[in-house]
């Protein structure tokens, strides 16, 4: 189990920062005001997690169940919900009803995952969607100049296989940024900045938890 399960936050927009050195680096800024509104237990549960709140709500929009554990927890109701595992001992650091204080569950220089929806752009074809080439543009094309192609096959087995790259439905879709790190951390206006893009558009919601799968270590000696 992951013993740093992160928080989630608001994706504010993409910027550059300056290094001691005269670099740049570009940088994502989340906004991470998060709430602890709940707890799982194992005894209860049967399974160990955070629930946390982000961004405020009206309380004749809340749900009568939800508006019960907000009234519990001591807090005003949250547009955002997400439960995050992690270990007994971990949650037990933290208090229901209080902030979520980022600078004790990340620190610069940490890998993290990023977890966000990607921008919908609606029905794409196939230039958009998978960046083909096309058909050619003189010879004799006629009207076919934007088309992916053949989509069949030989008699055998005679279908369009599924998983063909095809117009339809572009983005929208969850995603996950792996091993990303963190550059700087502030505290006091509850701010992560990421290095590089992360999914999602600007304002967008985004989970940023410890990462899953750490990349790297030392190359393998050739044979």
């Amino acid at each position: 189990m992951n013993q740093h399960p992160g928080t989630i936050g608001r994706k504010v927009g993409m910027t550059q920062i300056f290094n001691a050195d005269g670099t740049v680096d570009r940088v994502t800024i989340i906004e991470a005001p998060t709430v602890v509104v709940g707890k799982r237990t194992m005894e209860k549960d049967g399974y160990s997690a955070l629930i946390l709140g982000l961004d405020e709500r009206k309380e004749k929009h809340t749900k009568k169940p939800a508006a019960g554990m907000y009234k519990k927890a001591g807090v005003t109701p949250k547009r955002v919900l997400r439960e995050l595992r992690c270990s007994e001992e971990f949650a037990a650091g933290f208090e229901i009803g209080k902030k979520l204080p980022i600078d004790q569950i990340f620190e610069v220089g940490q890998i993290v995952d990023v977890q966000g929806v990607t921008r919908g752009r609606g029905f794409s074809g196939v230039f958009r969607r998978w960046h083909m080439a096309g058909s050619v543009m003189t010879h004799g094309s006629h009207e076919y100049k934007r088309h992916g192609g053949s989509i069949g096959t030989n008699m055998t087995p005679g279908r369009t296989l599924p998983g063909l790259k095809m117009p339809g439905h572009h983005g929208d879709k969850v995603r996950t940024a792996l091993n990303i790190k963190i550059v700087r951390i502030m505290p006091e206006t509850d701010m992560l900045l990421i290095d590089g893009a992360v999914p999602g558009t600007e304002n967008g919601i985004v989970m940023v938890r410890g990462a899953v799968k750490k990349m790297g270590g030392k190359p393998k000696a050739k044979k």
